[in-house]
């Protein structure tokens, strides 16, 4: 028996597969297909039922209306589209921690104002406190969320935090890899209300976290022109303790009140956001407590600024630049501070290469005094007479503060001070010795220091101001004396000169005769 051979069999599979195609035509044969008439009978049912269902929607969404009031049904919605996933109504401010190489001032200010809008829902914080601040700083961790409402509208905040990896090379061309965190703050709310937060909530924001600031401020006191060497300043003088005249006292913090609030003024009238104050008397009569109680006052930072130390007009504008708003820059001892040339003698036309009087009257009211808003000059003297009148003029010191000897209120202030007394039996005593002699405030409270007990301090006061006096008697008495002597030599003088005058005339007239 030979084997079948290959192929034998395919007419009997060409058979079969074109048995199952014919199969496949009969079920999609036209007899099968359905009638144009059912088509459009089912496609009009359709259309009937989405009719009805748009209906009955619309009639549900009219009743809803009715009933629940649009806040809560924009809230609802939210709610649900979160959900759901569905973020298409929703917008996202991004707010970086800085702007290029500078700090981001939003992103400062939306941290200081999350601090107070922290709820007992938030499971995670953030604490940390620097060397110089006297509480803890609070803010929200990474990842967490706060909800805040503004005008019925509903925002929430949440802190984003990232690591990516710097590469960086060193001198040697080694390849140093560190870890860098970047955070940012999220500001989500319905885009609708886009308007509203720019305009109106994000402005709250920064003026909000700007009070708070201000309030926990730690207040610094630098020399100008070295941005390292600052040091809190925490000097306790206020107005309340400083041993000075009750009605000046006033005038001054009236004043000082009058500045802060008119920055619109200032713009109207146009002027530069500044106020000058002129300091002057004898040492010890409490210039320096009364800046420091400006400072606090204010809650304005001291920038020193010594003269002595500048080679140029221009390192002076450099400085002045350099100084925040809201400062209170101080010249002490400008009678001595530095040698300027008077104005009638070529002052103002130095130039740039050293410091002359033009250039410091271009830092207290030329163009140079705008570059920044809210600042205070003072300038301090012993002798104010030494002064060149172009420094006097409002516009430079606009007011002229004289800090004399102690009187008998600045006395009850220090005993208060130091003593915690209001009233005493040698007060009266005291107090008329002090309208007698020249005594500074700073010298009466080194006697009331010496001291723990009332009558102790006080009498050694009373003695003190005694030997003041006695000297004050006896220095007046030399004095009258050099004065007679002043005036008998100087009748001397002129009887002498007199004289030969008469004997010069004598011997004129006698070779006038001669001559005859």
């Amino acid at each position: 028996m030979f084997p079948k051979k290959a192929g034998l069999n395919q007419p009997h599979t060409k058979s079969k597969n074109k048995l199952s195609f014919h199969k496949v035509g009969a079920m999609f044969s036209v007899s099968n297909m359905p009638s144009t008439t059912s088509v459009l009978s089912t496609y009009t049912t359709f259309a009937a039922s989405a009719m009805l269902v748009k209906t009955v929607l619309n009639e549900v969404q009219n009743l809803t209306s009715q009933l629940i009031p649009q806040q809560l049904r924009e809230k609802i919605s939210a709610k649900l589209g979160g959900l759901m996933g569905n973020s298409s109504s929703q917008m996202t401010l991004v707010i970086d921690e800085n702007n290029g190489l500078s700090i981001n001032e939003m992103f400062e200010a939306s941290e200081i104002y999350l601090r107070t809008k922290i709820s007992p829902s938030v499971l995670r914080l953030k604490v940390s406190k620097a060397p110089h601040d006297r509480t803890f700083s609070i803010t929200i961790n990474k990842g967490e969320k706060i909800i805040d409402t503004f005008e019925d509208i509903e925002v929430i905040w949440q802190m984003i935090c990232t690591e990516t990896q710097k590469t960086t090379s060193d001198y040697d061309g080694y390849l140093n890899s560190e870890k860098v965190e970047r955070r940012s703050i999220e500001l989500s709310f319905h885009k609708k209300y886009k308007e509203k937060v720019l305009s109106s909530y994000l402005p709250c924001v920064l003026e909000m976290s700007k009070t708070i600031k201000e309030e926990d401020k730690v207040l610094k006191l630098q020399p100008l022109g070295h941005y390292h060497e600052n040091v809190n300043l925490d000097h306790p003088s206020t107005f309340d303790t400083l041993a000075m005249d009750p009605t000046l006292k006033k005038e001054l913090m009236d004043d000082l009140d009058r500045f802060v609030k008119r920055r619109k003024f200032y713009k109207r009238v146009g002027k530069a956001w500044k106020r000058g104050y002129l300091l002057y008397g004898p040492p010890g009569t409490g210039k320096s407590s009364l800046i420091a109680a400006m400072a606090n006052y204010l809650k304005f930072d001291i920038y020193d600024l010594e003269l002595t130390s500048l080679q140029s007009n221009s390192e002076l504008r450099r400085l002045l630049v350099s100084t925040a708003n809201r400062s209170i820059i101080v010249i002490e001892d400008i009678d001595c501070s530095s040698d300027f040339k008077n104005r009638e003698a070529g002052g103002y036309d130095q130039g740039d290469s050293q410091l002359t009087l033009s250039g410091l009257l271009n830092f207290i009211d030329g163009l140079w005094s705008c570059c920044g808003d809210e600042r205070i000059i003072v300038f301090t003297t012993n002798h104010k007479d030494r002064l060149d009148p172009a420094l006097l003029r409002p516009g430079r010191m606009d007011m002229h503060i004289h800090m004399s000897y102690c009187t008998p209120s600045g006395f009850k202030i220090l005993a208060c001070n130091y003593l915690g007394l209001t009233d005493h039996s040698l007060f009266t005593e005291i107090e008329k010795l002090i309208t007698e002699v020249e005594v500074t405030p700073a010298e009466v409270a080194e006697e009331l220091m010496k001291s723990e007990e009332a009558d102790v301090a006080l009498k050694g006061l009373v003695k003190y101001l005694h030997m003041k006096k006695t000297e004050h008697v006896k220095a007046n008495t030399e004095g009258e004396k050099e004065v007679r002597a002043e005036d008998k030599e100087s009748e001397e003088v002129k009887v002498e000169a007199e004289t030969k005058g008469r004997k010069t005339n004598k011997r004129k007239a006698r070779r006038g005769r001669n001559r005859r």
